[in-house]
């Protein structure tokens, strides 16, 4: 049983940086793979990077350059470094945690986080 939650939200200029955080409420999130995902405004949610237990790692390529995905086992927490942000990332920011191997397909996350708003905007 895992409870997700995501801080390190906020307003940030174009070109700037944020570093989300995903960390657990309850349970620890080593074994699992853990996703990013975002939902604009009136868009559906898409995926946005990925790493595995093994900290093997994945990115759209709508941020690969600019994101970076990590993750602390010792203090059980995964980031997401933001860099070059464009309007376009505004979002709300979840992270997902499955079991196994990582993937794109949201339905196989099973722990979704409540979500950290990202505002990118001058």
């Amino acid at each position: 049983q895992v409870q997700l939650v995501e801080s390190g939200g906020g307003l940030v200029q174009p070109g700037g940086s944020l570093r989300l955080s995903c960390g657990a409420s309850e349970g620890r999130l080593d074994l699992y793979a853990i996703g990013w995902f975002r939902q604009a405004p009136g868009k559906e949610r898409e995926g946005v990077a990925y790493i595995t237990s093994n900290s093997v790692t994945h990115y759209e390529n709508s941020v690969t350059g600019r994101f970076t995905i990590s993750r602390d086992n010792a203090k059980n927490t995964i980031y997401l470094q933001m860099n070059s942000l464009k309007p376009e990332d505004t979002a709300t920011y979840y992270c997902a945690a499955r079991w196994g191997g990582w993937g794109p397909s949201q339905k196989e996350y099973k722990y979704w986080g409540q979500g950290t708003l990202v505002t990118v905007s001058s």
